[in-house]
């Protein structure tokens, strides 16, 4: 059960009754942890304006879901990484490649510096070498594309965070983490 109160359609005012229209307009769902973000209806907006404009840039969808499985799994989501591995697959990723991307890789070259990458971001804070950099632009991504690398990172700890810090319940698929979470029930 979540420990933060997941607006209903019921409960919702207009303007929060409006969000979720257009959410489930797109989604054909109104997932749990948006349900947590209409509590505020303003870090609800903020959050899929940022989402859908993110989604805009150069980053292919795949290589999108590959980042945030990888750091779904490292930030120890549940919630992220069922919520991540459906939509993967939706994206037409393979079993064995959402696998690889939990683990920090990818079965893809290219993609596996990038969710290599995101990855470091997320744990040194943003504090990458050089050398990271340089591979990252060496596996042939540009500028815009290492800032949109940058951009989902930040937004997958977002909706990292609220995931657990809400314990919001699992509306997907059921996906256990690879390793059992150390944080305290």
């Amino acid at each position: 059960m979540s420990r933060i109160n997941l607006v209903t359609a019921e409960q919702a005012n207009n303007e929060q009754t409006a969000l979720f229209d257009a959410i489930q307009g797109q989604l054909g769902m109104v997932p749990n942890f948006l349900k947590v973000f209409a509590n505020s209806p303003a870090a609800l907006r903020a959050f899929l304006g940022l989402h859908g404009i993110a989604n805009e840039g150069a980053l292919d969808p795949q290589t999108r879901e590959r980042i945030a499985l990888g750091l779904a799994e490292q930030n120890a989501c549940e919630y992220c990484v069922s919520a991540h591995t459906a939509i993967g697959r939706k994206a037409g990723l393979s079993s064995s490649e959402i696998e690889a991307n939990r683990a920090g890789g990818s079965q893809d070259a290219k993609a596996a510096v990038a969710v290599k990458f995101a990855r470091s971001l997320a744990e040194h804070s943003g504090a990458v070498t050089t050398a990271e950099l340089l591979e990252v632009r060496n596996a042939g991504y540009n500028d815009a594309e290492i800032v949109e690398i940058i951009t989902h990172v930040g937004m997958n700890l977002l909706t990292n965070i609220l995931g657990k810090a809400s314990r919001v319940e699992i509306d997907f698929p059921k996906v256990e983490l690879q390793q059992a979470s150390s944080f305290p029930l």
